[in-house]
């Protein structure tokens, strides 16, 4: 049954695909600047790719183990939209994940993730929601910094990108701001990497709006040894005065 659910998955896909224009296509391809060599993409709407995920999988009443492998089909290829009707098909059964979700994106994303996209949409949709229910804290912590040692930039990233999620959720800090500033720290190691850096400056601007007194104290303190991405980033939702002051150095 799982090669009939992908067929027609395609299927829906390829009914779908939108007509861009050759600039439309080129300025997709180089806002995501996918490090696979032979990634592609149709351009599908996200709420049209949760829409196939969404009819197919009531079509089909999938069980959770045929979700779980039509989400690792998916995954592996090169095309995005694809990628993402994947992750939306494994989100139909957001409420009986359990810890081997985790080990399952972690596996998958390190083979075959490779935007910036899929991967800050699957810890703000699937991964940090899940992290956030009631008795996860632990496992939240566990994840955060197995992954930000990981040596796959992607995974790293998500790291970031679950911790401020969770900061979004909660509306405050996660744990600690001490155990945010850690992971700050850490990441600062990766000066070489845009997304590493810009994922810094994400994570501090949404602490900003909720704790913007310390992360003003943070970003003064460090800003001389603080790249400048990071700075700016981090700054966006500042008063425009504290915001001068601080990118000046």
């Amino acid at each position: 049954m799982i090669e009939i659910i992908l067929n027609k998955i395609i299927k829906r896909i390829k009914e779908n695909i939108p007509i861009l224009t050759e600039e439309q296509l080129t300025r997709t391809y180089k806002i995501l600047n996918s490090d696979n060599p032979n990634f592609m993409i149709y351009g599908l709407k996200m709420k049209m790719k949760e829409l196939i995920a969404k009819e197919i999988f009531k079509q089909y009443k999938c069980s959770y183990l045929d979700t779980i492998n039509i989400f690792r089909k998916l995954i592996m290829s090169d095309n995005e939209d694809e990628q993402f009707i994947g992750l939306y098909f494994l989100n139909n059964y957001k409420k009986q994940f359990n810890e081997e979700i985790i080990e399952i994106i972690h596996d998958e994303y390190l083979k075959y993730c490779s935007t910036w996209s899929l991967c800050d949409s699957t810890c703000i949709k699937v991964i940090a929601p899940y992290l956030n229910n009631k008795g996860n804290e632990e496992l939240a912590q566990i994840t955060i910094n197995e992954w930000s040692n990981s040596k796959n930039i992607w995974i790293r990233r998500a790291s970031m990108v679950i911790l401020l999620k969770l900061i979004m959720l909660r509306k405050e800090f996660f744990i600690s701001k001490e155990f945010t500033f850690n992971l700050v720290e850490k990441m600062l190691q990766y000066k070489d990497e845009d997304y590493i850096l810009k994922g810094i400056g994400w994570l501090l601007k949404t602490c900003s709006n909720y704790n913007p007194d310390i992360i003003i104290e943070y970003l003064k303190e460090n800003k001389q040894h603080l790249p400048r991405l990071v700075l700016r980033y981090a700054s966006e939702k500042l008063p425009n005065n504290i915001r001068l002051e601080i990118l000046k150095k």
